[in-house]
């Protein structure tokens, strides 16, 4: 019996103009963009309800040297990512494997770094039920962190297992890194927000 292929994975949708995992994909971002708007407008509400002198600045509790290497590292994975999905386009599967790898390493580094910084909070004290800030600061970082980690397994897949789709289907594997990209450009944006908010004001 013969295996029915899934359609609009290559060729792109008449009615939409883009293949299904593109599609499938801005719409799970705009369903993360209501998530984080969500938890930054509690953030704001919070903020403005605080007590006069009762809410910190984020340079008096958290690390932002830290902060700022995190968002430098993000921002190369990001590049790196991009130069991944150029490498698959002019069918060069060797630099292709390294600007993901180096992706790969970016976002192990990124939670290395996060977990060295609430090691050093916890030492200091600083814990979600410490203070509202706090609360706030644990929820969205730690989110934040989950989104690195499920893109790291998919970039992980990719860089092993998943590897061998190229061989037979090149152009789909293409589209699933484009794809997979598109879902870390995100997570990226959403740490420049985090550190802007939560750290330098």
């Amino acid at each position: 019996m013969e295996t029915e292929i899934i359609p609009y994975t290559v060729e792109k949708r008449p009615e939409t103009g883009l293949i299904n995992g593109k599609l499938g994909i801005w719409l799970f971002l705009a369903s993360e963009v209501m998530l984080f708007g969500a938890l930054f407008s509690t953030y704001v509400i919070l903020r403005i309800g605080a007590a006069p002198g009762h809410w910190p600045t984020g340079a008096s509790v958290l690390n932002v040297p830290f902060g700022a290497i995190n968002s430098v590292i993000l921002i190369t994975s990001s590049i790196t990512m991009i130069f991944s999905w150029i490498a698959l386009r002019q069918r060069n599967w060797f630099k292709h494997k390294l600007y993901l790898g180096i992706t790969i390493l970016c976002g192990l580094v990124f939670l290395g770094i996060k977990a060295c910084e609430y090691t050093a909070e916890f030492k200091n004290g600083h814990f979600p039920k410490t203070d509202t800030f706090l609360a706030i600061y644990f929820t969205l970082t730690g989110l934040h962190a989950l989104h690195i980690i499920c893109g790291l397994i998919v970039f992980l897949y990719f860089f092993f297992p998943g590897a061998k789709l190229y061989k037979t289907q090149p152009e789909r594997f293409t589209n699933r890194i484009e794809i997979a990209g598109l879902y870390w450009h995100f997570v990226d944006l959403v740490w420049i927000f985090l550190f802007s908010v939560l750290y330098l004001t």
